[in-house]
């Protein structure tokens, strides 16, 4: 013990010569070890010159309870992960009991090493640890240059003689020191996801949080925008968006202190999540990814987009599927026949693959409604006699690839698989099963089902070819849950259950490591980081309709590239197919529509419009969004992709519900080379119609573009023009 405290006091000291500078090209976040051997957070915001004033900041920062400890004060209020049990009056990080009843803990730094990784990312690694107990913890904060995001996490690890209890485990604290603060969250419900919704913080604690298990995101979605000291818009102002990269139970706590500090707490929700963790285990959290900008929402939003492409999203920067879907057209009602012939249709619309979705599978239990077969993977011989092979056989004739709707994670009870294993569901002893849609939710935490969802997959794609696509959907939340295989850890649940479903999915994008993933959830009810770096794409909404699309679409816009947002045209509404083909181009497009029951315009115009984003996709995939006029804001949305050397831009400006005669305003591009010059072209016009961009075919520098703009919006309820924007 004497020679763990001489270390720590040793540490202590020869850490005041220098502070941890953890940086990207123009963020920089400061920590700093005082002589009281606690770490601080000296400075989040914009990366200083030179690396000249760090040395200065901690005397600038006095607002409060600081010490002079023979170099610059240091703000005890900004412990960087700040403990409970000993003299801490706020929100801790970390809050644990010892084997021996004691429920304190303190953390004195170490050391810290920083990896250069490759020429664009480092991760710095803090090392703290308890002088008493034998705790440790880890920081590590790993730092994308180009792109300006942080990706913080933490590890804990004991070597006491007993295990230790986890009560709070936090990901990450984060402190700022502003007048006022703006917090954007993203709520909503099944059909209403990623609605925006902005408040001033007050004193006291705000909570973002999800209790629900799975389909986590069903009422509140894991992201943010924090703006300091006054509102943010698009070009302006200081903001911080952050998401977590976990897909169970999550929560975000904003803690607005009497000094009017603001300390942002993230990671897993400890709610009923008490864990018990042995000697020599660690306890990783999840990653909060951040990302700050000093020149509003825009930019913090292209810089989450670009490091998605590279880090966060399976594939990111690979080519996505055009599809149609068959379920507005089918639902539950269909044979070989009718899904032969939706392969041709697929042909003739232009995409590259033909979705099959629900009511497939099942024979004990014939899937012909949502009540049945829920867990039974095998082709129904009465709607399939030959299987899935020979539809796969059948679709590559056609010229179009074959994808595939499961929903491996659940369970009818009218299934052989629960008559085969009642002990592989999450449901309570001696009380009675808790439905929702009428299924149960089976036992990831048991290896034994870990298996059995891999089988699901492995087994249809050792069939004939394989699938081109998977859409894995998830249509429930957890209720009543409990795991027979826990036993009396039951407070593992949520926890072990997400880890268990991140497990499967290491194993099939092992294997599987080209195979594209549709993430989907009873609609958005998953849309995290956590899970995106299995699967190419998430389904936003169920909600369909285009007038609602685009506030939901606009709301994940702020957070995920437009290549994983996937948006379909369907049935839903009584818009033009027009207007509902431009708003799904926004994201991935799909359809879910019968096509014979187009007329000959209408299909001829989307034959055009999927040509047409074939053509440039590229640049709505890769491109830098520039979201121009909220439809928050005004009665109508209009949006841009830049390519990267600008030399091609798309933009879609929608008509929502104007009053008469709105008189819209000439909109200002962005995003374009001033000193470029600019051919403007409206395309996706409906065969026949008059183009409704009356400037379409001339030519502006960007200079003008930029600074004068184009009269880019119809008057006229529920409309859309798109433009191609290309240098000449």
């Amino acid at each position: 013990m004497l020679l763990l405290l001489f270390a720590i006091l040793f540490c202590k000291v020869s850490a005041q010569e220098g502070q941890i500078q953890i940086e990207t090209q123009n963020t920089a976040l400061i920590l700093k070890a005082g002589k009281n051997g606690l770490l601080y957070q000296s400075y989040l915001g914009t990366k200083l010159k030179d690396n000249s004033g760090y040395n200065l900041l901690s005397k600038e920062n006095t607002k409060s309870f600081v010490i002079n400890d023979g170099n610059p004060l240091v703000n005890l209020r900004h412990q960087a992960y700040p403990t409970f049990g000993t003299d801490n009056l706020f929100e801790s990080a970390i809050r644990v009991t010892h084997n021996d009843g004691n429920p304190s803990l303190e953390l004195f730094y170490i050391s810290h090493q920083t990896e250069k990784i490759d020429s664009n990312v480092t991760e710095t690694i803090v090392n703290l640890k308890d002088p008493v107990y034998p705790v440790e913890v880890k920081l590590h904060y790993k730092a994308f240059y180009n792109e300006n995001v942080i990706e913080q996490w933490t590890e804990i690890l004991h070597h006491e003689k007993k295990p230790v209890m986890l009560y709070d485990y936090a990901s990450s604290m984060l402190h700022f020191d502003a007048d006022q603060y703006w917090l954007t969250q993203y709520h909503g419900d099944w059909a209403k996801e990623a609605r925006m919704q902005e408040s001033k913080l007050t004193s006291g604690t705000k909570v973002i949080d999800s209790k629900l298990g799975v389909r986590t995101d069903m009422y509140q979605t894991p992201v943010f925008l924090l703006s300091l000291n006054s509102k943010a818009d698009e070009n302006s102002g200081e903001i911080i968006a952050g998401t977590l990269a976990w897909s169970g139970n999550f929560k975000f706590s904003f803690e607005l202190d009497n000094k009017n500090s603001l300390r942002i707490s993230s990671g897993i929700n400890p709610y009923a999540s008490e864990y018990t963790l042995q000697p020599g285990k660690t306890f990783t959290t999840p990653s909060f990814i951040y990302t700050f900008s000093n020149k509003g929402k825009g930019l913090a939003s292209r810089n989450l987009h670009a490091w998605a492409r590279k880090y966060g999203i399976k594939d990111g920067e690979k080519p996505r599927l055009t599809l149609l879907n068959n379920w507005e057209t089918t639902f539950f009602n269909f044979d070989e026949k009718k899904l032969t012939d939706m392969f041709s249709d697929s042909k003739t619309l232009g995409v590259d693959m033909f979705l099959l979705d629900d009511g497939w599978f099942g024979n004990k239990y014939p899937r012909s409604g949502d009540k049945y077969g829920l867990g039974d993977w095998q082709a129904t011989r009465t709607k399939l006699p030959n299987g899935l092979g020979f539809l796969m056989q059948e679709a590559g004739k056609t010229g179009v690839k074959f994808g595939i709707w499961i929903e491996p994670e659940m369970v009818n009870p009218k299934s052989e698989l629960y008559e085969k294993h009642p002990d592989w569901v999450l449901k309570l002893p001696n009380r009675p099963e808790s439905y929702y849609r009428t299924q149960l939710v089976l036992d990831l935490c048991n290896p034994q089902v870990q298996d059995f969802v891999f089988k699901t997959v492995d087994d249809i794609m050792q069939t004939n070819t394989g699938v081109a696509f998977f859409k894995w959907d998830c249509n429930r939340m957890m209720t009543s849950a409990y795991s027979t295989y826990l036993k009396n850890q039951q407070s593992h649940l949520f926890i072990e259950y997400t880890n268990g479903l991140y497990k499967v999915l290491d194993r099939i994008k092992t294997k599987y490591p080209n195979l594209p993933m549709m993430l989907c959830a009873g609609g958005g009810g998953r849309t995290d980081y956590g899970l995106l770096k299995y699967f190419t794409e998430f389904w936003a909404s169920d909600n369909t309709d285009p007038f609602n699309r685009i506030f939901i679409q606009w709301g994940y816009s702020q957070f995920f590239p437009a290549f994983s947002i996937c948006n379909h045209v369907t049935s839903w509404g009584n818009q033009s197919i027009k207007f509902k083909t431009d708003v799904a181009m926004m994201g991935k497009l799909g359809f879910d529509i019968n096509i014979k029951d187009l007329k000959a315009d209408e299909l001829k115009y989307c034959q055009e419009a999927v040509a047409n984003y074939k053509r440039l996709n590229t640049v709505i995939w890769h491109g830098d969004m520039y979201r121009l006029i909220s439809p928050y804001d005004e009665s109508r949305a209009v949006l841009m992709y830049v390519n990267e050397i600008k030399s091609k831009a798309i933009l879609f400006s929608y008509t929502l519900h104007p009053l008469y005669d709105p008189q819209y305003t000439a909109v200002r591009l962005q995003g374009l080379d001033p000193d470029k010059m600019y051919k403007v072209e409206e395309i996706n016009v409906m065969p026949e119609a008059k183009k409704s961009f009356e400037q379409s075919g001339d030519s502006f520098t960007g200079d003008y573009l930029m600074n004068v703009g184009l009269r880019v919006s119809s008057s006229k309820v529920e409309t859309s023009i798109v433009l191609e924007i290309t240098e000449i």
